[in-house]
């Protein structure tokens, strides 16, 4: 998997992920005190509009953004968005309004949603090659565990010298040393790769061995066809998912992750704080434990998918996640104890691994069911949607939590993610046949996809 990184271009790049991914690691931890501090017992509706409003500018503005995005130099984009992210972060030490709270939180994840997919769309032309970009893939998915994991760690850490609104300056930091990491490296030119008409039988794999001249022989912009209209792929995306049933899948085990998953990421400062009476340092320690168990799965899965199929390990760890926020309602329903403390942790370790067990295999899953042509509507597609599933579940856990107490809360979303569990059981119904593990090079499973639209609505 570290091979990858002797690529000195996506070495760079990927030094920039992980020190902006580490610097938003300090920042969720930061919010969640700023809004207990502004709340107190409200906390949780508080940040569970917050980061409502995070989902909310990834499904609305993502799509525009990518859409737009080849107008401007990849280079420029990424690093004045970085730029703009640690400038917002700067400013939220110092907010003593909850609607200021919100509003800054708007223009940092409208700057997250031009960066994010603009660099997505960039790590594939730094790596044509198959192999490689599946590693940086695997390596992406590990960056995001170690935000779940190190942060916190960190965060806590930190707390024990400095106060919480110092962490704000800790993300600053690690926007602006991604910014310096992008603009120090050459990148290549925004001709889009799949550009070029494609007029192979449905039957063929998309990568033949003259794919990568066609790459170089991209159209000049005189002769380029008018730019789709900023939601035409995503569009297309969207009936790529909903056209085959491993997709449709995806979008219901997506729910399931985005209920467990709100109960950790609103509820854990009210937990901590006024249900356990814990210290503030234990805010981060909890959130740890819960990207401590994503960080380990992502680690031992490559070697269970070669055993098991793809389906199998997602769905039982679906199962999983509503599961242990069942547990957690039953916990706080019969009151804390000296259990509690280790109780949460134990949960939060639990629902992170189980969580990472179901979004990890995704891309392959994606990758399996489309043509190579269409993996970049797809690939966004899912991205809206499924943050679409975060935008239902963070404001409905910061209402509850709020409205009604934190074992309502944890019912209601243990319910909400074996409706997903159970729906995603339905929709991505078996293969007939035998369990074939996986296989990993997508060309050599063109013959056994599960199912696909017809290209009449592929294309952007």
């Amino acid at each position: 998997m570290l091979s990858v990184l002797r690529n000195p271009t996506y070495r760079r790049l990927f030094g920039a992920q992980v020190v902006a991914l580490t610097g938003t690691g300090l920042a969720t931890v930061a919010l969640s005190l700023l809004a207990y501090d502004l709340a107190g017992a409200n906390a949780a509706a508080v940040l569970g509009t917050a980061l409502a409003i995070k989902m909310a500018a990834y499904v609305v503005l993502a799509p525009v953004v990518a859409a737009l995005a080849d107008r401007v130099p990849r280079r420029t984009l990424l690093v004045s968005m970085d730029l703009a992210r640690a400038a917002v972060v700067l400013a939220l030490p110092f907010v003593d309004r909850i609607w200021q709270v919100y509003v800054l939180i708007l223009l940092l994840q409208a700057a997250s949603a031009a960066f994010t997919p603009a660099f997505q769309a960039t790590v594939p032309r730094v790596l044509p090659e198959e192999r490689d970009y599946t590693e940086a893939l695997s390596l992406a998915r590990l960056a995001y565990d170690l935000e779940s994991l190190a942060s916190p760690v960190l965060a806590a850490a930190l707390l024990t010298v400095v106060p919480y609104a110092w962490l704000f300056t800790g993300t600053a930091a690690g926007f602006l040393i991604s910014a310096l990491l992008v603009h120090s490296t050459p990148l290549p030119p925004n001709d889009e790769p799949n550009d070029e008409p494609d007029d192979e039988p449905d039957d063929e794999p998309n990568d033949e061995p003259d794919a990568e001249p066609a790459r170089r022989r991209a159209p000049s912009d005189a002769n380029r066809a008018p730019a789709p209209r900023p939601y035409s792929r995503a569009l297309a995306g969207m009936r790529l998912l909903l056209g085959a049933p491993a997709l449709r899948g995806l979008l219901a085990l997506d729910l399931a992750v985005a209920a467990a998953g709100a109960v950790v990421l609103v509820g854990t400062v009210v937990l901590v704080r006024d249900v356990l009476g814990r210290p503030v340092g234990d805010v981060p320690l909890a959130l740890g434990a819960y990207g401590a168990g994503s960080m380990a799965v992502a680690l031992l899965l490559p070697r269970v998918l070669e055993r098991c199929d793809d389906r199998t390990v997602m769905l039982r760890a679906a199962l999983v996640l509503p599961g242990a926020t069942a547990l957690l309602a039953a916990g706080l329903a019969a009151g804390p104890g000296a259990w509690a403390w280790p109780g949460l942790l134990l949960l939060w370790l639990v629902a992170g691994a189980a969580g990472s067990a179901v979004l990890t295999p995704a891309g392959r899953v994606v990758r399996r069911a489309v043509r190579t042509a269409e993996l970049p509507a797809a690939f966004a597609a899912r991205f809206s949607l499924s943050h679409a599933c975060w935008l239902l579940t963070y404001p409905l856990a910061g209402l509850l939590f709020t409205a009604a107490g934190p074992a309502v809360a944890a019912a209601v979303l243990a319910a909400v993610a074996l409706a997903g569990a159970a729906g995603a059981a339905r929709l991505w119904p078996a293969p007939p046949g035998a369990r074939a593990p996986a296989v990993t090079r997508p060309d050599a499973q063109r013959g056994n996809r599960i199912s696909r639209p017809s290209r009449t609505t592929s294309r952007p």
